[in-house]
């Protein structure tokens, strides 16, 4: 299956991004370039530094963007939550502002083993092999009961957590649980269904697995922590999310750490920013989409 992921809230990132000429921005989710190129677009005298942890997609959509915008782009492969490192690294001096789009791509949900489950694949579930280790099977048939539950709690918010890791244990004593369609087979036969409801019972179950074998949450932790150091004063930080658990650490670390005193951020979104009707029903994937931004800022000790 082939499939276009369209970057969501374009409009509403360059606004709170404001490129300006001579400045230089990180786009640390790469994916296939959406944002990168209407930073580029929008502003023609400025330069961006991209991120990725998937290679695939470095590999697929770099090339001709670096190439289309030469000398103002630059695609390097790594994880966001290591952003102090990389910039270290790569001898990045130079940030104006930063972009992150949490989101998973459509082309990772529907071309990447174990992510969907519309599709029958290998239960693997990893953005990239290099920095998650353990795949979601291992997980599946190797985790307590318990362990599984508050997984599937804590990161898919999931009612019937209980009920699905107790039938998960029970199954995988017959025959291991190695696939995407034996996992959404064992959930609706114990969770209750109507093809009438919008989501699909697996739903909050495989966004639990991706976020805990992906390290997610985590991720974004170390990521916010580290822009507080690398910006310097005025420098802006978009960050976009897609479920509640994201947002709810975007929106904690730019409130624990405001301009009182030394260096902070003053708050530029105070209302969570979310798609228009007119982009949800270009894209329906935007709706669950939110944006914050901030500014930092140094107050005189």
């Amino acid at each position: 299956m082939s499939v276009v992921h369209k970057s969501v809230l374009v409009q509403e990132v360059l606004k709170y991004l404001d490129p300006k000429a001579g400045k230089t921005y990180l786009d640390v989710t790469f994916g296939s370039g959406g944002h990168t190129r209407a930073i580029l677009e929008a502003q023609p005298g400025c330069k961006v530094i991209a991120f990725d942890l998937d290679k695939t997609s470095i590999e697929t959509f770099a090339p001709a963007l670096e190439e289309e915008f030469k000398g103002r782009l630059q695609v390097i492969w790594g994880n966001f939550s290591l952003l102090y490192r990389l910039i270290k690294k790569h001898n990045i001096t130079k940030i104006d502002g930063i972009l992150a789009d949490f989101g998973t791509s459509q082309m990772q949900i529907f071309e990447r083993e174990g992510f969907s489950f519309a599709i029958d694949t290998p239960l693997d579930m990893r953005m990239s092999a290099a920095h998650a280790k353990i795949m979601a099977a291992e997980v599946v048939n190797k985790a307590t009961a318990r362990e599984l539950q508050i997984i599937f709690s804590e990161y898919g918010q999931e009612r019937y957590s209980k009920t699905i890791a107790q039938a998960i244990v029970e199954q995988r004593k017959i025959k291991p649980i190695r696939t995407t369609g034996q996992l959404v087979d064992l959930i609706l036969k114990v969770v209750p269904y109507n093809k009438k409801q919008k989501i699909h019972p697996a739903t909050r179950i495989f966004q639990a697995l991706r976020i805990y074998v992906n390290k997610e949450l985590d991720n974004i932790k170390s990521f916010l922590a580290a822009t507080r150091d690398i910006l310097p004063e005025g420098g802006k930080l978009v960050c976009i999310s897609f479920h509640s658990l994201e947002d709810g650490l975007v929106k904690d670390f730019i409130r624990d750490n405001p301009c009182i005193v030394g260096k902070g951020f003053k708050n530029l979104t105070p209302k969570v920013v979310m798609p228009t009707e007119e982009e949800i029903q270009a894209n329906p994937s935007s709706r669950c989409a939110r944006l914050r931004a901030a500014q930092v800022c140094i107050a005189n000790l």
